[in-house]
C-alpha cells in the first residue's frame, strides 16, 4: 500500500530536523545551528493513531543567496509537489520573517493542506508569540517545542486528519515486484525485456521515466504486477536533478512490492549509491534479487562472473541472502532467469514452517553449537514458532533475551536458511522471555 506523504518545510534554523526526529522517534536527521546543514531530503516512515505515513525533512528556504540555496529550493519544491500534507515550521522565538512570508507564498500556490507549527515555544509564557503567525493566512498556528516534545501530538492529530485515505491494492494471487536502481542502469529496458514489448519509454538519457506505471501480466500461468519506479511528470528546471527526486517514487514502489529487483550497471560496477538505493527495501524487509544488467558489455575473461559476484557479496554483506542474476536487458540475454528467481524468493518470502520442524532445527542447532556466555549468562532457547510470513518472522522463547549475542542469532538464522527454502527473503527473529 502506498503511504501518505508529509513534507516538513520552512526557512533555515527553525527546528525542522528536530521535529522530524521527534516524529520518527530517533535522531535520523542532522541537527545543527548552521543554516543550510540539511541540504538533501530525508525520508522516514512514521505512525500516529494507527495511521502510517512517510515524512520528508527538507533544507531551509531563504531569500538570501547562500551556498546550496538553489538546490535547497529545488528539493523543497519537489517535496511540496509530492506531499499530501505540508508541515510548515516557523520560529516562535525569532518571530515572523520575510523568509516565512516567501515560503507561505510557495504554499499558497500548491493548494495542499498545511499544518502550521510555531516551534521553540518552550514554556507557557511564550505561547502568545504564536499569534502573529495568523498573518500568514495558513490557519491556526500550533505552539510547539521540538526540543521538549511540546505540541507534537497536536501536530500529528491535525496531520492524520488531513491525509488522504489510501485503499489497499488487491492484485489477487499476482506476485508484485518493483525494479529499483540508480539512474541509467537500464530499469526501463529491463521492464520491456520482461514484458517482451515496448511498454515504457526507453532512453539512455538519465531520468526519462516520468510516470508511475503498474503493469499486470501473466507468464507461464503465473500472474505478475511489475511496479516501475518512475520520476515526476512535471516539466521545468527544478526536475533536472533526477537522482535527487526519483527516490520518493522508488520508495512508494518498494512499499507496494513483495519482491524488489535491485539493478546494477555491470559496466560501471558497484558504487556507494547502489547501497543507498536498496537500503529502504532492506529496512522494510522485502524479498530482494540483485540483477546485474548490461552484462553483454563487459569483456569476458576466465572467472569474470564469479569475481563480480565476489565483489557484490563483499560490498553488499547485508544482502548475503539475495540471489544474483546476470542479464542483458538490451539483448534479452538470460532475462527469463529472473522469473524463476522471482518465484523462488516469493515462495521463501511467503513460506510458513511447521512448528515441529522449526523446533527440531533450533534444538539441533543448540546441541551442535551452544550459545556463548554473554551479559552474565548463556542463552537457552526453549521453544520457537513462526509468528508471521512476508517476511518469515520467528519468535524464540528464551531464558533471558539479554544473553543473546548477535553472532549467535546470526548462527541461528544461518541454520534456518540451511534447513529451509529461505533464499532471497530477510528473516525476522524476535526474542521473548519465557515466564
Amino acid at each position: 500500500m502506498s503511504l501518505g506523504v508529509v513534507a516538513i518545510i520552512g526557512s533555515p534554523n527553525v527546528g525542522k530536523s528536530t521535529i522530524f526526529n521527534r516524529i520518527v522517534g530517533r535522531r535520523r536527521a542532522i541537527v545543527d545551528d548552521q543554516p543550510g546543514v540539511t541540504r538533501d531530503r530525508l525520508y522516514e516512515n512514521a505512525e500516529w493513531l494507527d495511521r502510517q505515513f512517510r515524512i520528508i525533512d527538507t533544507g531551509g528556504i531563504e531569500i538570501a543567496n547562500r551556498p546550496f540555496q538553489e538546490q535547497i529550493r529545488i528539493q523543497a519544491q519537489i517535496a511540496i509537489d509530492e506531499a499530501d500534507v505540508i508541515l510548515f515550521v516557523v520560529d516562535g522565538k525569532k518571530g515572523l520573517s520575510d523568509d516565512d512570508r516567501m515560503v507561505a507564498k510557495m504554499l499558497y500556490k500548491c493548494k495542499k493542506p498545511v499544518v502550521l507549527a510555531v516551534n521553540k515555544i518552550d514554556n507557557n509564557s511564550m505561547i502568545s508569540n504564536a499569534s502573529e503567525f495568523y498573518a500568514l493566512g495558513l490557519g491556526e498556528p500550533i505552539p510547539t517545542s521540538g526540543e521538549h516534545g511540546i505540541g507534537i501530538g497536536d501536530i500529528l492529530d491535525k496531520i492524520v486528519k488531513q491525509l488522504p485515505k489510501k485503499e489497499e491494492e488487491d492484485f489477487g494471487e499476482a506476485i508484485t515486484f518493483s525494479i529499483i536502481g540508480r539512474p541509467n542502469v537500464g530499469k526501463s529496458s529491463l521492464v520491456n525485456a520482461l514484458l517482451k514489448k515496448e511498454r515504457v519509454i526507453v532512453s539512455n538519457i538519465v531520468g526519462t521515466t516520468r510516470d508511475s506505471i503498474d503493469t499486470f501480466f501473466n507468464r507461464d500461468g503465473q500472474d505478475y504486477v511489475v511496479i516501475d519506479t518512475a520520476g515526476l511528470k512535471k516539466r521545468g528546471k527544478i526536475y533536472e536533478a533526477v537522482d535527487k527526486y526519483s527516490m520518493l517514487r522508488a520508495l512508494a514502489a518498494v512499499d507496494r512490492s513483495e519482491v524488489v529487483l535491485l539493478v546494477i550497471n555491470a559496466e560501471e560496477g558497484i558504487i556507494e549509491q547502489d547501497k543507498h538505493v536498496v537500503s529502504y527495501a532492506v529496512e522494510n524487509k522485502k524479498a530482494i534479487i540483485i540483477v546485474v544488467n548490461k552484462w553483454d558489455l563487459v569483456k569476458k575473461e576466465q572467472n569474470t562472473q564469479s569475481e563480480f559476484e565476489k565483489k557484490i557479496r563483499k560490498e553488499f554483506q547485508f544482502l548475503e541472502y539475495a540471489p544474483i542474476v546476470f542479464v542483458s536487458a538490451k539483448t534479452s540475454s538470460k532475462v527469463d532467469n529472473i522469473f524463476a528467481k522471482i518465484q523462488q524468493v516469493h515462495l521463501a518470502y511467503d513460506t510458513h514452517i511447521a512448528t515441529s520442524l522449526l523446533n527440531d532445527v533450533i534444538q539441533d542447532a543448540q546441541v551442535m553449537n551452544e550459545a556463548p556466555d554473554f551479559n552474565g549468562g548463556r542463552l537457552k532457547i526453549y521453544f520457537a514458532n513462526q509468528a508471521n510470513s512476508c517476511p518469515p518472522t520467528f519468535v524464540l522463547f528464551v531464558n533471558k533475551p539479554k544473553y543473546a549475542h548477535f553472532s549467535y542469532l546470526r548462527y541461528i538464522e544461518n541454520r534456518l536458511r540451511d534447513s529451509f527454502n529461505l533464499d532471497g527473503t530477510p528473516i525476522e527473529i524476535v526474542l521473548r522471555e519465557r515466564v
